[in-house]
């Protein structure tokens, strides 16, 4: 009896209190309070209603280019990220601009973004967007190396030039795998650095090692050093000049480019 007593007094003030509420909703319908304050999306619940994005990270193409231009001429992006896709370095600049204007921080381009970029930038031209690559001894390099940090890497010349923002700073005699060890040719990045390499597969030494393929690397090496083009590497792009080398593995970084090609 006393348990039922209890539910029906609690039941009875649930319920006396939805009707209050009720009640007083209803005569301050028409009342607008004073006081109303814009409460922040985390908290209520709410979904934010965001501008459409026209590129963003992932996105690809010319237009991507083209906004990677007009913020290479603010400086708020670098030359060696111009390129036709839309990373985290990109939007860390969009990022940076839209502080900039004091608009949403929202890390990718909407129609806002791009009225803004477009009246403090020009139309980007043609050089802007294309870099011609550098020209060594009357010879282009690959087009891939005229822009950003590049090591490119001509087997024909059999040279490697340490080209920044299309200007070679640096030039080296390197060697190549043998025909059934061959050095790949394309289009690669640093993938990680090892100052005192030691080959577990060849028991050899890799001093100054910028893997870029696998387990190809450009790398020291003596019997290059030794011999010169008697012999071979195993794949690996393979330079002689000691000093230069210790200098390049300093300067170079993880994710700088690697590109392999012939003239």
């Amino acid at each position: 009896m006393r348990g039922l007593f209890v539910r029906k007094l609690v039941g009875g003030l649930v319920i006396g209190g939805v009707l209050a509420g009720l009640l007083t909703a209803g005569t301050s319908a028409n009342a607008a309070p004073a006081d109303v304050q814009a409460v922040p999306f985390e908290i209520s619940g709410e979904l934010p209603i965001y501008p459409k994005a026209l590129w963003k990270n992932g996105s690809s193409g010319a237009n991507v280019r083209k906004v990677e231009a007009r913020l290479v001429q603010l400086k708020l992006l670098e030359k060696r990220y111009l390129d036709d896709d839309f990373g985290t370095m990109t939007r860390s600049a969009v990022k940076k601009f839209q502080k900039s204007k004091d608009i949403p921080q929202l890390g990718y381009v909407d129609q806002n973004t791009l009225d803004q970029l477009a009246k403090v930038t020009h139309e980007p031209t043609q050089t802007e967007l294309y870099p011609p690559a550098p020209v060594v001894d009357g010879k282009k390099l690959d087009a891939r190396c005229a822009t950003g940090v590049a090591l490119c890497i001509d087997k024909s010349t059999r040279k490697l030039r340490y080209v920044v923002d299309g200007v070679v700073k640096m030039q080296l005699d390197v060697r190549f795998g043998a025909v059934k060890t061959a050095t790949r040719e394309g289009s690669f990045t640093v993938g990680w650095k090892s100052r005192n390499h030691v080959s577990k597969l060849y028991d050899s030494k890799m001093p100054y090692a910028m893997f870029f393929s696998g387990g190809q690397a450009v790398h020291y090496s003596s019997d290059f050093a030794a011999r010169g083009y008697n012999g071979a590497s195993h794949g690996c792009v393979n330079v002689r000049d000691l000093g230069k080398i210790k200098v390049l593995f300093d300067e170079v970084h993880v994710g700088d480019k690697v590109i392999v090609y012939r003239s």
